[in-house]
């Protein structure tokens, strides 16, 4: 039950830790302004970003990234990684990721992310399209797991023009981390819920690394937020408040 929550003491982190989570406290004051809203200036200053096209060397493995535009009037694109030699000339999976960031951050140039896809890339191999979708508060649910699901409608018609010829539609990962999991989670379903509009790409897997949920009761994990260093609870309410829409 979540009122019987363990009270054992937590392993102490080290300093360099402790700094860093000290520092990204800070920086968060930064950003977010008193009225809960992002001031995106200041974020971009702070959101260290990969640039494209490029060529990376992760364990032997060259992989190539560029950008891949879906529907500039709402900044709808994904960030394609490519092992140019891993796969072998074989046919290889596609994984389209969704990052994470509580649905208000990053992006898939964050250079956080282009590290995390490339390797992906890499060592799966794998071909990965990591989607850009619309952050909140300047947009609210449901937008982005309608970017997510349209995303999937572009690749899926326009594959023969946007990927390698070595990519595999029939075996498609969907995934994503964090708030990149819950959407990877919502736009699954439907795509399994209208897989008649995805008659080319054949989702077989859906990969959630901690995806982010919550309902109207607190679980017993939201519960343990209270007294974590790097993700309190008041933070992911905020995230919420900022996700759903307004009076939610």
């Amino acid at each position: 039950m979540a009122d019987n929550i363990s009270t054992k003491s937590r392993p102490k982190l080290p300093f360099l830790t402790r700094l860093k989570l000290l520092i990204l406290g800070l920086v968060r004051h930064v950003y977010i302004r008193r009225d809960g809203t992002i001031n995106r200036r200041v974020l971009r200053l702070l959101d260290s970003k990969a640039s494209a096209p490029a060529t990376k060397l992760i364990k032997g493995t060259r992989v190539s990234t560029s950008d891949v535009p879906i529907d500039p009037s709402r900044d709808l694109w994904f960030r394609l990684f490519v092992p140019a030699d891993g796969g072998s000339g074989k046919l290889l999976p596609l994984i389209v990721y969704f990052h994470g960031g509580g649905f208000t951050n990053f992006g898939p140039d964050s250079q956080s992310f282009d590290d995390l896809c490339s390797r992906l890339a890499a060592e799966a191999p794998a071909v990965v399209a990591s989607v850009n979708y619309r952050l909140a508060p300047e947009h609210r649910y449901p937008c982005q797991y309608e970017d997510g699901f349209d995303a999937l409608k572009f690749i899926n018609t326009q594959n023969y023009a946007v990927l390698p010829a070595t990519t595999d539609l029939s075996k498609c990962f969907i995934a994503g981390d964090s708030a990149g999991g819950n959407i990877a989670h919502h736009v699954t379903f439907r795509a399994c819920r209208d897989r008649h509009e995805l008659d080319r790409l054949k989702i077989i897997g859906l990969v959630g690394l901690q995806p982010f949920f919550g309902g109207e009761e607190r679980t017993e994990s939201e519960l343990r937020l209270t007294s974590t260093p790097m993700l309190k609870v008041e933070r992911t309410d905020w995230m919420w408040r900022c996700f759903l829409p307004e009076g939610a």
